[in-house]
């Protein structure tokens, strides 16, 4: 790793399926939903290990910007690049990018999100280490999650032939990204043997990342580049304003990785990563008890009950279930929610509801 390598952080996300523990103001990659520390804190504290606090970089919303300070302080303000309203992954990588670029013209970074969990933290790393040699030869490089079970939640990307050079991990060019696929192609990808999910953690050139939004994205790239000649200036707030707001809402995946040609992949088995995307992932995360019930925060008595996650903000409060199996109870204080495991994705609809019927205090 050398003084020209970076961290970009992603940490603008709402977190709706994590609802109704994450809100607005406290979105879930700021609270402790596995250990003491919070998402964020977890993973500036994994990236703190390959880069100093001055080379990790933030992209978040103003009103989660002041409480990421508070728990990781050792970032520099300036580190913070703040979006008026959230743009989709595209623009985040973008601005990230276009700043970096004229802070240092030969800056290489690693694109992380704020909500992950990583338990094999000694592979992570050694795969950053890899995927930043793969990059420096000029490849839009990203980590793939070896499939353990035909998930229809994320999207997957197809391997081609090994990368020519000696690396580290194996490195393969990649033929094509899925989008999240139905039950029978998940099921299909998966005894393929040559697909990774995509996990959404990317390492590139920010030279090279930006001529290919300028090719496939040109709005986007001029948006950026006037924003970042700008930013260390007085008239920064106005460029954002102007030209942020009217960009369109895209994620980096389709805008640009499934057009892009030099683009690599690290397949990644045995790193112990879940995107915590909804209620039935910490199943995934934390450990059950005998019966296969998870309990968080709370004081749990199961009575007949089956894996079953148990979620409360009290641990003062007693939380009895009774014959109930496959089941997800989150105690928020205000709200209670109670779903079947496998419907626990639909919390999202519940947050539209909410917002469409104007019930703002719940969210």
């Amino acid at each position: 790793m050398t003084e020209h390598t970076y961290a970009v952080i992603m940490a603008g996300g709402e977190g709706t399926r994590l609802w109704p523990v994450s809100r607005r103001e406290r979105p879930k990659q700021l609270l402790p939903l596995l250990g003491k520390e919070t998402l964020f804190q977890s993973t500036v504290s994994r990236l703190e290990a390959l880069f100093p606090p001055e080379r990790i970089l933030v992209v978040t919303v103003a009103e989660q910007a002041r409480v990421m300070r508070e728990q990781a302080p050792a970032i520099p303000k300036e580190n913070y690049l703040i979006e008026p309203a959230p743009r989709g992954t595209a623009a985040v990588v973008g601005l990230a990018a276009a700043v970096l670029r004229r802070r240092d013209p030969q800056a290489v970074m690693a694109i992380q999100t704020a909500d992950h969990h990583i338990r094999n933290r000694d592979l992570f790393q050694y795969l950053i280490r890899t995927a930043f040699e793969v990059a420096e030869k000029n490849y839009l490089v990203t980590l793939g999650i070896t499939p353990t079970f035909p998930s229809t939640g994320y999207g997957y990307i197809q391997q081609g032939e090994p990368l020519d050079g000696d690396y580290r991990y194996p490195v393969y060019k990649v033929r094509r990204f899925k989008e999240k696929p139905g039950e029978a192609t998940a099921q299909q990808l998966l005894r393929s043997g040559d697909h990774s999910w995509n996990s959404g953690m990317f390492v590139w050139r920010a030279d090279m990342i930006l001529a290919e939004i300028e090719k496939q994205m040109p709005e986007l790239y001029h948006a950026v580049d006037e924003i970042a000649s700008a930013w260390d200036t007085s008239t920064r707030d106005e460029a954002m304003l102007s030209r942020w707001i009217n960009l369109k809402s895209q994620s980096i995946d389709f805008g640009v990785m499934e057009k892009a040609e030099r683009v690599a992949v690290l397949p990644a088995g045995g790193l112990g990563w879940s995107d915590v995307g909804s209620w039935d992932s910490l199943f995934e995360v934390l450990l059950p008890d005998m019966n296969g019930n998870v309990s968080v925060n709370s004081q749990h008595l199961p009575l007949d009950t089956h894996n079953t996650l148990v979620y409360g903000v009290d641990n003062q409060r007693l939380i009895v279930t009774i014959g109930m199996d496959d089941v997800v109870v989150v105690d928020a204080g205000d709200v209670l929610l109670v779903c079947k495991t496998d419907q626990s994705q639909k919390v999202k609809n519940v947050v539209e509801h909410l917002k469409k019927h104007n019930q703002e205090k719940y969210l």
